[in-house]
Parts: C-alpha cells; sequence; structure tokens
C-alpha cells in the first residue's frame, strides 16, 4: 500500500486575515485528512510544527515514500494584499509522476474551489519542497490568507477540502476511497495454506503478504468482495471471501 510524506506548512508567521496562522490551519487540514488516510489504507509520515521547510525535505528524503505533499496557504504580493484569490498546484517538471498527481489534484480542487477557473497546475523549480525532494511531490498553495474570502473557504471547509485531497491521493495511486468506519477484528478462514494479501482490490495485484489458516486480522474497511486488513505491519486488501469477523 502506498506511504506519502505529509508536510503541512511550518510558517508560524504567515498569519490570516481573519485570525491564526498557516502552520495552525494548514495542521488542522492535516488533521482532518487522516481519518481518510487511514480508512483507504494509504500510510503516511508528518512533520511538525516545530520543524522546518528544510527539516521536512531532509526527514523525506530519509524515507521512501510514494509521494511528498506539502500543503500551504499563499499571500498576495505587496501592493495587492487581499486582491488575489486562487488555488495553485506545484510540480517538479521534470517528474512525470510528479506532474501526473499535480493534475489529479487540479482536476478535482476545480469542483470545490468556489472559482475553478482560478485553480491550476504549474511546473516550478524554486520551491524547495518540491525541488529537492527524491520522492514525487506536490506543493499545494490552498487560497491567499490576506484574502478575506479564500480565507473563509478554507477555515469553513476542512472536512471538504480533506476529504477532496485524499480522494485525489486515491486516484493517484489507483485504489478506492473509502470513508471512515470502525475496524474489526478477524482470522483468515480458508482451506490451504494461506491467503493473499494484495496492494490493491484486484486479483492480478501483487501480493503483499501471505496470512495462514487461523491467522488474526485486523478488517479496517471493505470494498466490494474485499476487506482491507491490517496484518502485523503490512496493509493490504485480501478476497472477504476467506475472512471471517469475530
Amino acid at each position: 500500500m502506498p506511504i506519502i510524506y505529509l508536510s503541512p506548512s511550518t510558517q508560524e508567521n504567515n498569519l490570516y486575515v481573519s485570525g491564526g496562522s498557516e502552520e495552525y490551519w494548514m495542521n488542522r487540514l492535516a488533521d482532518d485528512m487522516v481519518p481518510f488516510l487511514d480508512s483507504s489504507g494509504i500510510q503516511y509520515s508528518r512533520n511538525t510544527p516545530d520543524m522546518t521547510a528544510a527539516s521536512s525535505i531532509a526527514a523525506s528524503n530519509r524515507g521512501n515514500y510514494d509521494l511528498h505533499l506539502a500543503l500551504h496557504s499563499n499571500a498576495a504580493p505587496e501592493g495587492q494584499y487581499g486582491q488575489v484569490r486562487g488555488v495553485l498546484v506545484f510540480y517538479y517538471p521534470g517528474s512525470v509522476e510528479g506532474r501526473r498527481a499535480a493534475e489529479i489534484f487540479t482536476e478535482n480542487l476545480k469542483k470545490i474551489y468556489p472559482i475553478p477557473s482560478l485553480v491550476r497546475a504549474e511546473p516550478t523549480t524554486t520551491i524547495g519542497e518540491v525541488r529537492r525532494v527524491r520522492a514525487p511531490s506536490v506543493f499545494l498553495e490552498l487560497g491567499y490568507h490576506d484574502n478575506p474570502d479564500d480565507a473563509a473557504w478554507v477555515k469553513g471547509n476542512l472536512e471538504l477540502i480533506a476529504r477532496n485531497l485524499v480522494g485525489s491521493l486515491c486516484q493517484y495511486f489507483g485504489i478506492p476511497f473509502l470513508e471512515p468506519r470502525p475496524a474489526q477484528q478477524a482470522v483468515v478462514d480458508v482451506n490451504w495454506g494461506s491467503l493473499n494479501i494484495r496492494a490493491r482490490p484486484e486479483l492480478t495485484a501483487p501480493i503483499l503478504a501471505r496470512a495462514y489458516d487461523g491467522a488474526p486480522l485486523t478488517a479496517l474497511n471493505q470494498w466490494q468482495g474485499w476487506y482491507l486488513v491490517q496484518f502485523g505491519s503490512v496493509i493490504g486488501y485480501a478476497s472477504s471471501e476467506f475472512i471471517t469477523l469475530v
């Protein structure tokens, strides 16, 4: 299953016109993403507010992540404070996967941002969290926090935006977006040696692990004829036909 590095802003001095900081609201957004990440089987590591962009990049590069996702909001140039709106989705021009991810985020954000024509993907070589990370990277500027309407959009729609972003991640990774639900204990129930746990709910998907008959599992979610399960440290999909809830 995919794993991302989630990097909400650490810029505590970038203040929203209506109160709070970029760091505060982007961490609130990341908090709201967590239930959807967990329910859809996307694993993640996350920076902390006491880190910097440089230490976030270093932490990302120490891991083996499938995507680096940076959450930010923007500010207009001097002389234009409060006059600019829009969402920018940055990617590195030499990254095919970064561009593909950016285009998915852009198209989905157009569905929830009040002015869809102001949502666009742009290549950049100047942003460190795009240029210096090893993983494909997307750097989101979710509105302008010096603009009252954009600030209100972010603050009033955290869960909607979180759902949208995780939905984009699921689309990028080719896995179902699943609503949060309580986990259930389960056991493998097969008449042969083991049950395959796969990377996606498809019989042709790569096998991540094999769970023997009677092995305990945690059923995290369900998709059609599959359970999203945790088996030890492995999270993946297994056929529900061969799993019994306990």
